[in-house]
């Protein structure tokens, strides 16, 4: 046996899908760096901060995602691969740390922290994988290529400043976003293939919904701290037992069923590497995005309950859309449903129709909170009653539609 494949994970144990103590440790740097993105908003609530903790944000999924691809085919228990952990560790805490100062005097920090992880990561891959099947070396080529690519643009970015600096930022992401859709193409070593990307589902599943739970964690935190800092009284209370449903209504919706069922689909499946791929690597984004959003509201509702200004109505109403779009793909994804959970498509039209008469400020924060609140509450309730009525079915084995 080869130094290179006593560094790959297992396959078909029944630990060989087992999250590792090192990686729950690696995930306590993207605790932080959801509570920077999360507060860089909330201090930079207009049209120009958006986009820049938009890009921020995916930027912060895509290295976290990506590890979890690499950690999906090697061995994290494994001392090599453990100390690479640590290295991306290190580098992780100076990505979060430079997040408020990205787009000003600490871009060079924030671009060359991410290109290190990035770029690093594929090559520490490249080397754990020698001695194994010229597919899976060729896998990693291709996407250090890719990568390269993209650090280049994220380098000369952080060299500019402005609006330059968001383009050049822009244009890196949009390289690396497209380039798992291409199959990591490059001239003279082609494309990669689906079976090039087999996973172990149960890790990919599992991965994704502890970093679920680190955002709604974050949620909590943001509504404890914030309510600890107000002067007692009822509408510091009511805002604060809105947040708190809020949190727990999300989470019923992501993990009552839905995540359960995926992970099942993803387990059993022939093709776990496409589903990875789309309902994992692609769509979580807005998930997450959507509980960092709704913990920004939640802090907002909670400090001003009487008022918000246009871009908090935005934001009030886009944390919990955002969270049901992603959930209604993802399960419309890894269901193969004709179309997206029902109750999911209601909640979305009604935050829709809710937007127009909010910006006219018919509602006070805290009436609006309330009411996007009861919307995710009345969509878990219904997937709920809408599951339960196929009972005694198993979980694993119900029907996909609503």
């Amino acid at each position: 046996m080869s130094i290179s494949r006593g560094l790959l994970r297992g396959r078909g144990s029944l630990d060989s899908g087992k999250v590792g103590m090192v990686e729950l440790f690696f995930d306590l740097v993207f605790v932080f760096a959801v509570t920077q993105l999360s507060h860089t908003l909330l201090a930079h609530l207009s049209m120009i901060g958006a986009v820049q903790v938009t890009l921020m944000m995916v930027a912060v999924w895509w290295v976290w995602i990506f590890t979890s691809w690499i950690t999906n085919w090697l061995d994290p228990e494994k001392l090599p691969v453990r100390l690479g952990l640590f290295g991306l560790m290190i580098a992780g805490l100076l990505l979060s740390s430079s997040i408020p100062k990205a787009f000003t005097e600490r871009g060079l920090m924030f671009a060359a922290a991410f290109v290190f992880m990035q770029v690093g990561r594929t090559l520490f891959a490249i080397w754990a994988v020698r001695g194994e099947s010229l597919n899976m070396t060729r896998n990693f080529q291709r996407i250090l290529a890719w990568l390269t690519l993209s650090g280049v643009f994220w380098i000369g970015g952080a060299l500019v400043e402005g609006e330059q600096r968001l383009l050049c930022w822009a244009l890196a992401l949009l390289i690396e976003l497209i380039s798992p859709s291409l199959y990591f193409w490059v001239p003279g070593l082609g494309r990669s293939s689906l079976s090039d990307w087999n996973v172990e589902g149960n890790h990919m599943a599992e991965r994704c919904a502890l970093f679920v739970i680190i955002a709604l964690g974050e949620s909590l935190l943001v509504t404890g701290a914030t309510f600890a800092e107000l002067t007692p009284g009822r509408d510091g209370l009511l805002a604060f037992l809105v947040a708190v449903l809020g949190s727990i209504a999300m989470w019923w919706v992501y993990f009552d069923s839905g995540a359960e069922r995926a992970h099942h689909r993803i387990a059993h499946s022939t093709d776990p590497g496409r589903q990875a791929r789309i309902a994992y690597t692609y769509l979580h984004v807005l998930i997450v995005a959507g509980v960092i959003v709704s913990a920004v509201a939640d802090e907002l509702v909670l400090v001003h309950p009487d008022h918000a200004s246009d871009a908090g109505i935005v934001v009030i109403i886009a944390g919990p859309w955002l969270f049901l779009l992603g959930n209604a793909l993802f399960k419309w994804v890894m269901a193969d449903r004709p179309f997206p959970p029902l109750s999911h498509v209601f909640g979305l039209v009604v935050l829709t129709l809710l937007l127009p008469p909010a910006l006219n400020h018919w509602f006070s924060a805290l009436a609006l909170g309330a009411l996007t609140t009861a919307v995710v509450v009345l969509v878990a309730i219904w997937e709920t009653l809408a599951l339960r009525r196929e009972l005694p079915v198993p979980v694993s084995e119900k029907a996909a539609g609503e």
